[in-house]
């Protein structure tokens, strides 16, 4: 476990005690879920901005420590001041290496440079940059590869085009739903009856009319 905080456990909770609590350099926030009821707890200001800078806190994880005991939490959700941009808020849920829960990974997409649709012109339109999926929370992903390197224009990489982990899957389950396409540009080219490369800018419009009756 890489992330711990040491929390205190605030007693008053309520609006007002939370502006007490940031006004002593506290960061708010509470403790739910699992089969005990939610616990106010608040963590100091200068450790909160750390671990948001490490980059392994929210989505994440972590241990939070009170009175010599551990508790493992995943964060939920961490509000921010809307000026400032500072946390004034913070959702711990309460979890075990196995509790399934919700959460979003990025997308990292390779063999952009050998796609053949990308060769001739074709732009990656990404639809998601990141999947959610349901997983255990002691095996979250780091990130998913879709691999674009066999794509043409007017080709899609669908979620079933992604090799998942064992334990993960997708939340939507209605649907092989999309993560990228390659479309067409301006500036792409098109191949013309005769073989040559032609510029799709420069085909007639009744032309181009007439080619994309064909395709349907």
């Amino acid at each position: 476990m890489g992330v711990v905080l040491d929390v205190d456990v605030r007693e008053n909770t309520g609006t007002g005690a939370a502006r007490e609590a940031r006004r002593n350099g506290l960061v708010p926030g509470v403790i739910y879920g699992g089969d005990e009821a939610p616990v106010s707890v608040s963590v100091k200001f200068n450790e909160v901005l750390r671990v948001l800078n490490s980059g392994d806190f929210l989505g994440s994880m972590i241990e939070l420590r009170h009175e010599g005991k551990n508790q493992k939490v995943f964060t939920k959700d961490v509000q921010f001041h809307p000026v400032t941009d500072f946390p004034v808020h913070i959702d711990f849920y309460r979890v075990t290496n196995k509790t399934l829960i919700d959460v979003e990974v990025p997308v990292t997409f390779i063999g952009e440079e050998n796609s053949p649709g990308m060769k001739r012109g074709g732009i990656l339109n990404v639809v998601r940059y990141a999947i959610e999926v349901k997983c255990p929370a002691g095996d979250i992903p780091d990130g998913f590869e879709a691999d674009v390197s066999a794509l043409e224009i007017g080709d899609a990489l669908n979620i079933s085009d992604i090799t998942l982990p064992k334990g993960v899957k997708p939340t939507i389950t209605d649907r092989d739903f999309t993560i990228a396409t390659v479309v067409a540009s301006r500036t792409s080219k098109t191949e013309g009856e005769d073989g040559e490369e032609v510029d799709a800018d420069a085909v007639p419009a009744t032309e181009q009319d007439a080619g994309q009756g064909d395709d349907t």
